[in-house]
């Protein structure tokens, strides 16, 4: 049985590469550079295997895994598709993508911080998860 930190961890990890999934989801087909969707395409493809593995563990507890807060998900579709309405561009693109990354390393922080009693795995996951998102906005700036 894993610790209640290990577990309150996990769950917003699981949730974190779900809204992330959503995110690129949302902007993908909005893209017109075929390179600037490709680094979208395999960013999307690690959260997804991050997030069945995070999910894994979950269910090893018998835990449910924590749904992607529905107001969040809705403020992402509004705003994206509200800033996307007034230009659609890969620049409009990138600049979502990358505060939804920044928004994700602030908050995954705080949880890592919050919930330091969590075992190395989850831990990883989380540490993981940061550098995914670091790493993504990393590469999308020349498209700003």
């Amino acid at each position: 049985m894993l610790n209640g930190d290990t577990i309150k961890l996990l769950r917003e990890c699981d949730a974190g590469t779900k809204m992330a999934v959503y995110s690129m989801d949302e902007i993908c087909d909005k893209i017109s550079d075929t390179d600037f969707k490709n680094v979208v395409t395999a960013s999307r493809q690690k959260h997804e295997r991050l997030g069945n593995e995070i999910h894994t563990q979950l269910d090893k507890c018998d835990d449910s895994a924590k749904e992607s807060n529905v107001f969040a998900k809705g403020m992402s579709w509004l705003k994206t598709n509200a800033k996307l309405a007034v230009e659609e561009s890969d620049a409009v693109c990138a600049d979502l993508l990358t505060e939804g990354c920044n928004m994700g390393v602030k908050s995954l922080c705080r949880y890592y911080n919050q919930y330091a009693a969590a075992d190395e795995q989850a831990q990883g996951f989380c540490k993981e998860l940061i550098h995914l998102e670091e790493n993504l906005a990393k590469e999308i700036r020349s498209y700003l």
